[in-house]
């Protein structure tokens, strides 16, 4: 008897406990833009795109949820090659293959339905420091095509490249750049 009141009370507690789901990013559905201003002149874009990522999503306490991302340095696009050549350089990155720009949550904060600041580790240029990064939840559900969960979020969040090593002609070239984030995930499996 003492073993299957044991037994019910463990199945009632685990039926309970739900537990993050593993999601990956989409990699052709997801992007990194960053935007800074150029001398007072015009604001300049450049992007991250196809790059690999987890998130480990419990969707009934999203504040124990987490996420990774690492994208190539030498995978930036900017729509002109001078300047991604110029980006690589030693004014700035002085990136070769295999550099990467990580990003590692530390925390979650659940400030709506659904919103959050995320906070995290980003590592660029070999160097490391705490961002936030103000996030919303889109949309979970089925994805129409794949006909597996889906979930879709878009971040924001400004970063100061002088804080990374990539400080050059600062303050012509603004030190302040916004960052834009919009990603899908499927759960893996």
């Amino acid at each position: 008897m003492k073993s299957l009141i044991l037994a019910t009370a463990l199945t009632a507690a685990a039926s309970m406990a739900t537990a993050a789901e593993k999601y990956v990013l989409d990699a052709s559905h997801s992007q990194v833009v960053f935007s800074y201003n150029h001398l007072g002149f015009s604001t300049t874009y450049g992007m991250f795109s196809g790059f690999e990522g987890e998130i480990m999503f419990d969707q009934d306490n999203p504040a124990a949820s987490s996420v990774t991302v690492a994208m190539p340095v030498m995978s930036m696009f900017t729509g002109w090659e001078q300047r991604e050549g110029h980006f690589m350089s030693g004014d700035f990155f002085d990136a070769e293959e295999g550099d990467m720009i990580t990003f590692t949550s530390t925390g979650i904060e659940v400030t709506g339905d659904n919103t959050a600041k995320i906070t995290g580790d980003l590592t660029m240029n070999d160097t490391t420091k705490s961002v936030v990064l103000d996030a919303k939840l889109n949309q979970t559900g089925d994805h129409p095509q794949a006909g597996k969960p889906w979930a879709g979020f878009d971040a924001t969040t400004t970063v100061l490249r002088s804080d990374f090593g990539l400080g050059a002609f600062a303050p012509f070239v603004s030190d302040e750049v916004e960052v834009i984030i919009s990603i899908e995930a499927m759960k893996a499996g």
